[in-house]
């Protein structure tokens, strides 16, 4: 998070080129673009649904039990 911080506030404030904030920090350009977009950090996104083929079957029979 506090990378997160400084490298939004060398972009924001301190009109560091892109380029610059990868060589500064050492992180790739796609962390640093994401970075410049997200005001907070988005966290893990799941872009396929969840795959079980074992269990997929038996989901309408399994019942959770409190």
């Amino acid at each position: 998070m506090e990378l997160y911080r400084k490298v939004r506030h060398a972009y924001f404030r301190e009109g560091m080129s892109k380029r610059a904030i990868v060589r500064h920090f050492g992180i790739s350009r796609d962390s640093v673009d994401k970075m410049i977009v997200f005001s907070v950090p988005p966290g893990y996104r799941r872009t396929a649904p969840i795959r079980r083929p074992k269990l997929d079957g038996f989901t309408g029979i399994i019942v959770t039990v409190p």
